[in-house]
């Protein structure tokens, strides 16, 4: 399945229209059409606030897509559950991946608390228009209402373990 025919079928379930989602999110109806259709590609910073709306751990998308390498997805990131799906946990495992010199956005802030532990490259971070760096070994624990976002801005793969409450 393609992130959009996932994203498809969960705002189905949860009996939302395309209209209510895109009032919950403050992304246009046009936009998410398109991803439902596979016709554009979503940025981290829309698809958290997709995820947030209809109540979904983001890598939820990435669970039942082509079992392709990171390397290979149109997207410039890419989410690994790390739950063996265990439901109803109060956190969430997840490992991410980044291309290079891609997922710049804007600072956003939703429900919870993150926790970052860099495995591979350096990871641009910016809380509340502090931008600071993460290279391998580093970590972070924020309260994740406040506005953050973090995106790879350097030459090479960025890898981390990303844990966030749901």
């Amino acid at each position: 399945m393609t992130i959009g025919e996932i994203l498809r079928r969960t705002r189905k379930t949860k009996k939302l229209t395309l209209k209510t989602l895109s009032e919950k999110t403050g992304v246009s109806i046009s936009f998410l059409s398109q991803v439902e259709r596979d016709k554009c590609n979503v940025t981290l910073e829309s698809l958290r606030k997709i995820s947030d709306a209809l109540q979904v751990n983001p890598s939820i998308f990435f669970s039942e897509t082509n079992n392709e390498s990171p390397g290979e997805k149109i997207f410039p990131f890419y989410y690994e559950d790390l739950s063996n799906k265990v439901t109803q946990a109060s956190f969430h495992p997840i490992l991410v991946t980044l291309k290079p010199k891609e997922n710049v956005g804007n600072e956003f802030s939703h429900y919870g608390h993150e926790f970052i532990y860099i495995l591979k490259g350096t990871l641009t971070f910016s809380i509340e228009g502090k931008i600071s760096e993460l290279n391998v070994n580093d970590s972070i624990m924020l309260d994740s209402t406040r506005n953050h976002y973090w995106w790879n801005n350097s030459e090479e793969e960025v890898q981390f373990l990303l844990v966030s409450t749901i």
